[in-house]
């Protein structure tokens, strides 16, 4: 028959030790999350931060490519439905037309049995038959025509008014999307930032202020020229932009990210281009040898196109850098150069 002792308590001097260690885990565990983290290098800092700009920088341009679309869009959607309302205008003026032409039948003596159809309550169904039938007079078989075609076209445009709708509330979803991954990095980079200590920020400022001093007028551009006129205005009016700050997604006059500058300087020397990175390496000639480069000529860095500025000379471009920074002069070497484009 099995035992049914009870368990001998713990010794007093058991007690005491266990409590004991546990007292020193819990004082360990204090000491551990009190403890200051570890400061990282302005080195390893720099390289988070300019990481993140350039993932904010990214998130930019394809949030300007879906703010260009949707702009697109909503032109197209409201040229659609006018189209579609003008049509419905001219739909029912024909069936008011046959409508006369049935009450002038009537009034000399009957309705011909098409035009009854046309009266009922389905009158879909009755262009469907319509064409099937062999009593129309030639006055009424023209203006059959002419709707059946009318609302064959006013189908076609309210489909296709609906689909451009449609993808009009994709591309605001997708606008959304990109401006909140760009916020995000931007505050991701900031946080980086304010976990400096104030000297590690101090030299970072002092970093930051020599590439800034590349903004100066007196920057040695060589004596590189410009391969067309147009190229040199655009140039001329992107130097005067020197010192303006990059704000994502603005296209001047008083700020720009990297597309937005160079599609206005484009635009002072009155060249139209496309709006984002992506597109303005498509926008012209590509230049792969970085000695052919003429001033003014873009210049595509990246192997995804994100980034674009304006040849200077002398192997530096001019070009709106990143959040934080402005409108300045920067070594071709400090990015990876992917080819010119000549507009």
């Amino acid at each position: 028959m099995a035992s049914h002792r009870r368990p001998k308590p713990a010794s007093r001097t058991r007690v005491t030790v266990l409590t004991a260690t546990a007292a020193a885990a819990v004082a360990l565990s204090a000491q551990a999350a009190n403890a200051a983290p570890a400061k990282q290098s302005v080195k390893d800092a720099k390289a988070k931060v300019d990481a993140l700009y350039t993932q904010a920088e990214q998130a930019t341009e394809k949030y300007d490519a879906a703010n260009e679309k949707l702009s697109t869009l909503q032109k197209d959607a409201s040229t659609l439905q006018d189209q579609v309302a003008r049509q419905q205008q001219h739909l029912n003026a024909l069936r008011d037309s046959l409508g006369t032409i049935a009450a002038s039948q009537y009034r000399s003596g009957g309705v011909d049995p098409t035009i009854q159809l046309f009266l009922s309550s389905n009158p879909d169904s009755y262009l469907d038959k319509a064409t099937a039938l062999d009593q129309l007079t030639s006055l009424q078989a023209s203006s059959l025509d002419q709707l059946q075609d009318a609302k064959r076209t006013l189908d076609q445009e309210r489909a296709e008014a609906t689909a451009k709708l449609t993808e009009l509330q994709s591309t605001r979803a997708e606008l959304a999307k990109r401006k909140a991954e760009a916020k995000t990095k931007l505050s991701q980079a900031r946080a980086v930032l304010n976990s400096l200590t104030a000297a590690q920020r101090a030299e970072m400022d002092r970093q930051d202020a020599i590439a800034a001093s590349r903004a100066s007028s007196r920057v040695d551009l060589g004596d590189a020229k410009a391969a067309t006129a147009r190229a040199q205005a655009a140039f001329t009016a992107a130097q005067s932009k020197i010192g303006d700050p990059y704000v994502y997604g603005a296209t001047g006059p008083g700020s720009f990210d990297c597309s937005g500058l160079t599609s206005w300087a484009y635009s002072q020397a009155g060249v139209s281009i496309p709006r984002t990175s992506q597109e303005q390496a498509n926008a012209g000639t590509r230049i792969y040898n970085a000695s052919q480069l003429g001033v003014g000529d873009l210049v595509i860095f990246y192997g995804d196109y994100h980034h674009v500025g304006l040849y200077a000379g002398n192997g530096m471009v001019l070009h709106a850098p990143k959040p934080g920074a402005s409108v300045r002069y920067e070594a071709m070497s400090d990015m990876p150069f992917e080819f010119g484009v000549r507009i």
